[in-house]
């Protein structure tokens, strides 16, 4: 098993206090770092994807803004691998897919944010990219949506993104089901 795990976009603006701040980030976080922490113990692989938002108009994600930086619950640690995108899908336009075959990987860990966004489009890529893919459901966080003047709560987009990833793009399971208790 060539296993390694996707951290995607667990920075500050996602946090209380910054730009644009998800539902539930705070425990999503924490069950992303239980993950992490396993992968650290059993050294095996990792990569922290940061988004950069690099387009005109940009609210959140800005470079060089401590709103842009890892959260510390789940920073990366020296020789540990960082990936920074500019899109949702973070193997578009970036080395990703290669640093993933170059040591071998065929199955992907994913936890992060937004549920409905970056963790939906990565893994979505990573499946159509032939990887075999776990979404860690609880260390995932989205936000509010609004559709046709009506509000989604985050609660119904998180499991709605959850139901069309589990069939066939992922496995869905709990921090707690992946950890062995």
């Amino acid at each position: 098993m060539n296993q390694a795990l996707i951290l995607v976009d667990i920075q500050n603006d996602y946090f209380p206090g910054g730009t644009m701040e998800l539902v539930g980030m705070n425990g999503a976080a924490d069950n992303a770092g239980r993950v992490l922490e396993s992968f650290r113990e059993r050294k095996a692989p990792l990569y922290h994807i940061q988004h950069l938002s690099v387009r005109p108009g940009a609210t959140f994600f800005i470079p060089d803004t401590d709103g842009a930086k890892h959260h510390t619950s789940v920073s990366p640690n020296a020789g540990e691998l960082v990936v920074q995108k500019n899109f949702p899908n973070a193997f578009r336009a970036t080395d990703l897919e290669v640093q993933l075959r170059d040591a071998g990987i065929d199955q992907l860990v994913i936890v992060g944010a937004m549920s409905h966004m970056c963790i939906d489009a990565t893994t979505r890529a990573a499946f159509d990219l032939g990887f075999e893919c776990t979404v860690v459901e609880d260390a995932c966080a989205t936000r509010d949506l609004e559709f046709n003047g009506n509000t989604v709560a985050a609660t119904q987009v998180h499991g709605s993104f959850m139901a069309a990833l589990a069939a066939p793009y992922a496995s869905v399971v709990s921090t707690a089901d992946y950890l062995g208790g």
